[in-house]
């Protein structure tokens, strides 16, 4: 650990790959000191979609900033399903003219859906009471907050997904992690085999990869880091069947083949989820597979005894390499609030470090203005995951695949398509080619 530590911290992540460090330290929520403001009044709702212990940290924040200003009342009321935009609860509100002035998704998708309906408010008459300005976050964040000539969404934080790799089995297999990690898909491919174990039966009992499994289970992750543009913002065109799409698609058809895809689906059915004990990472039936900064949380608190290095995404030649697909928590003010700018004041209070401290404590989940990192505490402590995490974040080759007004649409045919190649062992092109007709469609015709 410490040769993997000095590795990354000498190299600063130019190619390295990272070690785990110590657990989470518990975040201090009472060390919060904010100026009192008795000048702004008025009251706002606010639907969260989190539950549990983000539940908890919405309500702590809710809690500090009526502190600081003590004549505004935020009526918080958790709704499921994305803040209601995936039930409907949120479409009927907006149509019924009793829409709350604010809302966090965790689903960007649907959320960027909203906006493009007309479901949601620009915000950029109201960013004035925000800090930042739009140029100043990330540039993989662009497309996710602007459209439209407008500003309709803003991330909360963000995650970064890259390839987890089980030191025990690396070791076990003659191999370093951080040394031996995974620069190329060929390199990938060829991991993944050494680290294949099987039975006397010929049965796989320990897989060395599984592309499909995890946060590779999302149908537009691979497909972008193959290369894949999906979808031109210019132009409104989608395009499906481009060359790196069809590769990734007839890459995954190999692992389908070569080890069996119902095999696989009865292997990775019978495990347990990433927040049990029994997901096959923990147990060391996978050796690799590919997640999000959150998984250190899981690993820490269902599989403390677990060693592992993370590195970043592997690619193909004209892949996007050391870059990262980006997932996000977004605020957005539904079209008809009545208080957009007491929304718009919440959401910079909650954009802070100090007040988002916790979601990054406990995920490694980050920011999406650069600057902000250096107040965040893994930055502080050196952590070089989270060193990885920025360096990747920051990458122009890093975004949210896919997002365009039918994204919801594309993400669901998406991933029947690579069901259809994996299990029925399809040609993907023809696929693509269709599906590439029928969405633009719904892009050149919207039903809204």
């Amino acid at each position: 650990m410490k040769k993997l530590i000095a590795l990354v911290l000498s190299l600063m992540f130019v190619l390295s790959c990272a070690g785990a460090m110590a657990e989470n330290s518990p975040y201090d929520y009472n060390h919060i000191k904010e100026p009192i403001d008795t000048s702004v009044t008025g009251e706002f709702t606010y639907w969260s979609c989190f539950s549990g212990d983000s539940l908890l940290l919405d309500e702590w924040r809710v809690d500090q900033f009526m502190k600081a200003y003590p004549n505004v009342k935020v009526d918080l009321q958790f709704v499921p399903e994305s803040a209601g935009m995936n039930n409907g609860k949120l479409m009927a509100a907006i149509a019924g003219g009793t829409a709350p002035d604010l809302v966090i998704a965790d689903n960007y998708y649907l959320a960027y859906g909203f906006g493009a309906q007309g479901m949601l408010e620009d915000m950029t008459p109201y960013f004035d009471k925000i800090d930042y300005a739009i140029d100043e976050f990330m540039p993989g964040y662009s497309n996710l907050m602007t459209f439209n000539d407008g500003t309709y969404l803003l991330p909360q934080d963000s995650n970064v997904i890259f390839i987890y790799m089980n030191n025990k089995l690396f070791e076990a297999a003659g191999l370093d992690p951080a040394v031996d990690y995974p620069k190329t898909i060929e390199e990938l491919d060829a991991l993944a085999e050494k680290l294949t174990v099987t039975n006397e039966a010929g049965e796989v009992t320990s897989y060395g990869y599984i592309p499909w499994l995890d946060s590779g289970d999302d149908a537009l992750y691979w497909p972008f880091m193959f290369g894949g543009k999906i979808y031109d913002a210019e132009t409104n065109k989608l395009d499906l069947a481009a060359q790196p799409v069809v590769d990734c698609f007839n890459w995954m058809n190999k692992y389908a083949q070569k080890y069996g895809a119902e095999n696989i689906k009865g292997f990775t059915q019978a495990a347990g989820g990433l927040f049990s004990p029994d997901h096959p990472f923990f147990t060391e039936k996978v050796a690799m597979t590919m997640i999000g900064n959150w998984a250190t949380n899981a690993l820490r608190v269902y599989a403390p005894h677990v060693e592992y290095t993370v590195c970043p995404i592997p690619v193909p030649e004209g892949g996007r390499a050391n870059s990262t697909p980006l997932g996000s928590n977004v605020f957005a003010i539904p079209y008809g609030a009545k208080r957009p700018d007491l929304a718009a004041l919440f959401m910079n209070f909650c954009i802070r470090a100090d007040i988002n401290g916790a979601n990054y404590d406990v995920w490694r989940s980050i920011p999406t203005i650069d600057p902000v990192f250096d107040e965040v505490s893994w930055t502080i402590k050196g952590d070089p995951i989270y060193l990885m995490e920025r360096e990747l974040a920051n990458s122009p080759l890093s975004g949210h695949p896919g997002l365009c007004t039918v994204s919801t649409e594309l993400n669901t045919e998406m991933k029947a398509l690579r069901d259809d190649v994996i299990y029925n062992n399809k040609d993907p092109k023809p696929l693509l080619e269709a599906l590439q007709v029928k969405l633009q469609d719904l892009l050149d015709n919207p039903v809204w």
